[in-house]
């Protein structure tokens, strides 16, 4: 019953696997202790971003400006540690720039009731262009000497994002599942008309999850740009790309109201080493995005026809039960 339930994530499990095993036949070094390691490394703020990106989908919307918001956020990030801002306070700002964009997201779709796809493709073109315009292209260098890896040694400074990485990640899987501001995400996702009569406000709901993308969105950048020397002003491209595929093709359904971030772990995982793998047994990484596109389409197909069975199921059920 319970993998009844969850065949999506275990689908994209199995998918997963069976991705693993192959590379280990045809190159078993991709499993080097340092291979492995960057590459969770790598792919730890795509999965905080979907997080984010799996309550935002949850709710029956969607943002194509993460991407857009992560370059602007990773941007202000060195910018304000240039400044000489005290860590903490530098830590603070880069978040709340990142809450503040996810804000006139959540206005102008939750409480002004624009569609999500239009407003975050307008975000998305402003954002980056804005940004291109105030940086003329240039990178953010000089940064001072305690910003890479936080002022710690790389291998500290990689445990200690992936302890927030794993804490952020457990903290709002346990929350969606047992807290009311999760059950709240399901109902208004699976039927807004219902959790209103049910007293959630619904255009509340939405606003505050672009809220928490957009913060989430904030760290994610912090914790990618505190891994280089310098931080380019084109960060983040193709990134919402990413957050949505690995989302959907962790089983979480496209219309909203089911979804798990088990299923968002998996579909990071599976999308994330598909372009290292590429590399390791020698294909050209450039059919990584036409990769990601096939799963995502399989996934939506796959969801499609998953949810007319179970409604076929559920009417030759009732069909019976009158009889």
């Amino acid at each position: 019953m319970k993998i009844n339930r969850y065949k999506r994530e275990v689908s994209a499990a199995v998918a997963f696997v069976t991705l693993l095993v192959a590379v280990g036949i045809v190159k078993p070094s991709f499993f080097d202790a340092g291979n492995l390691r960057d590459l969770i490394i790598n792919n730890a703020p795509t999965l905080l971003i979907a997080v984010g990106m799996t309550h935002i989908i949850l709710v029956g919307q969607i943002d194509i400006s993460v991407g857009s918001q992560f370059a602007v956020c990773s941007i202000a990030a060195g910018v304000l540690a240039k400044t000489g801002m005290p860590l903490p306070l530098f830590l603070v700002c880069v978040l709340v720039t990142g809450a503040a964009m996810g804000a006139l997201n959540g206005a102008l779709i939750g409480r002004l009731r624009l569609p999500s796809i239009i407003v975050t493709l307008a975000m998305l073109v402003l954002w980056r262009d804005a940004l291109r315009w105030a940086t003329e292209g240039a990178w953010v260098q000089n940064l001072p000497s305690n910003f890479q890896w936080f002022g710690l040694s790389q291998h500290s400074g990689e445990w200690l994002i992936l302890a927030i990485t794993v804490l952020i990640f457990v903290c709002f899987g346990w929350a969606l599942r047992n807290t009311v501001a999760g059950r709240m995400v399901y109902a208004v996702g699976s039927d807004s008309e219902a959790a209103r009569l049910a007293g959630i406000n619904g255009p509340n709901v939405v606003f505050w999850v672009f809220v928490l993308m957009g913060a989430l969105t904030g760290i994610a950048a912090l914790l990618n740009a505190v891994r280089f020397s310098e931080i380019p002003g084109n960060s983040g491209v193709g990134l919402e790309l990413k957050a949505i595929a690995a989302v959907v093709v962790g089983g979480t359904a496209i219309s909203g109201g089911r979804g798990t971030l088990v299923g968002t772990f998996i579909g990071v995982a599976l999308l994330g080493t598909i372009g290292t793998a590429l590399t390791f047994v020698g294909i050209n990484p450039f059919w990584e995005k036409a990769i990601q596109g096939a799963i995502i389409l399989a996934a939506l197909v796959s969801d499609v026809a998953l949810g007319r069975l179970e409604k076929n199921g559920k009417s030759s059920i009732a069909g019976a039960a009158a009889a």
